[in-house]
């Protein structure tokens, strides 16, 4: 029995040690609760689901390519796009400044038709990876300044507002809301988004050979390609539902700013990067969970609202964030350092 106590604390250990942004940003989120009131509100509560869900989509697609030694620097264009798309195809159709006098989209169909551009995107990227052998960093880098480029043609550098009541009705509503003032202010419907991916990645990356191939070549490229592994399909695939989960974040964030321009979703990779990080994605290749992934998106957002109680000048967020990012890093190659 004690030395069962003993490996359980040797466990819990070794997890702060390997864990310490997560520590140090809860006990900071747990003494402003103590100390701050109506920090622990069901509005900042509404608030921080809301702006977790999107990233977390964006974050499980950036995974995948931080799984296999790759990464994503288009991922926040990407986002931008998509929103501006679906922005434009949801404008209300009696708005008279609409940008593009296309027929009335429904919901579904609108979602379908950015799904596809988001597809299409990471497809090219997966075939420039894999086919022409390109430096993810570098391809892309390339692909997140030429969907920027075609962002800004598309919509003339000018912000799209004046969504449908129904495009808004369907990202920003809420369950269970009450009618009276000072009542439960209901779950966001968002929530069921972050749910539903969630399960699917944790189903595919652990139940799935794709998931299995995925984690092989993260681990030893090589190796996994003797052994049989389709390389080149497996990272062409994780490209493309990386680009799929980029679209659909888009697509729920228009409504969620109130408006969708070129500029939507810039720095979004970073922030994505930083979450995978920080919830033990390893930049090294061939580590990495979906719940994981949820706790660092978590613990960045978290740090975003504590910033924001504690009245530190917006100016200084990036630095913050900036230097959040740098430490997981830096103890994630400490990580990989120590296991050699």
């Amino acid at each position: 029995m004690e030395k069962k106590k003993t490996n359980i604390l040797g466990s819990v250990w070794s997890w702060i040690k390997n864990n310490p942004i997560v520590v140090l940003l809860t006990v900071v989120s747990l003494a402003m609760g103590m100390f701050v009131p109506n920090f622990f509100s069901f509005r900042n509560l509404n608030a921080l689901i809301s702006n977790t869900t999107v990233r977390f989509l964006i974050a499980l697609g950036v995974s995948g390519c931080l799984i296999t030694k790759g990464t994503d620097l288009s991922a926040g264009r990407q986002v931008g796009l998509a929103a501006c798309l679906a922005g434009t195809l949801l404008q209300d159709p009696g708005y008279s400044a609409r940008m593009y006098q296309w027929p009335e989209f429904s919901i579904p169909v609108a979602l379908v038709i950015v799904v596809a551009l988001g597809a299409f995107i990471g497809l090219i990227n997966g075939l420039i990876i894999s086919k022409l052998n390109v430096p993810p960093f570098i391809a892309t880098l390339g692909t997140q300044t030429i969907v920027y480029g075609i962002a800004l043609v598309f919509t003339n550098a000018q912000p799209i507002g004046a969504f449908k009541d129904s495009y808004k009705a369907f990202v920003n509503g809420l369950w269970f809301a009450s009618k009276e003032k000072g009542g439960f202010p209901g779950v966001p419907y968002l929530l069921a988004w972050a749910l539903i991916f969630g399960v699917l990645f944790w189903f595919i990356y652990n139940k799935t050979t794709h998931g299995k191939y995925m984690y092989a070549i993260g681990g030893n490229e090589n190796a996994a390609e003797v052994s049989g592994v389709n390389t080149g399909r497996t990272k062409i695939l994780i490209y493309v539902t990386a680009g799929i989960m980029y679209a659909i974040a888009g697509f729920l964030l228009a409504p969620k700013s109130g408006g969708a321009s070129s500029t939507l979703g810039q720095g979004y990779e970073l922030e994505a990067i930083a979450g995978c990080t920080i919830g033990g994605v390893s930049t090294t290749g061939g580590i990495g969970t979906v719940g994981g992934v949820l706790v660092g998106v978590l613990v960045f957002e978290l740090l975003k609202i504590v910033l924001q109680f504690l009245g530190v000048n917006p100016f200084y967020n990036n630095i913050v964030q900036g230097l959040v990012i740098v430490v997981a890093v830096a103890v994630d190659i400490r990580k990989y350092v120590a296991k050699k």
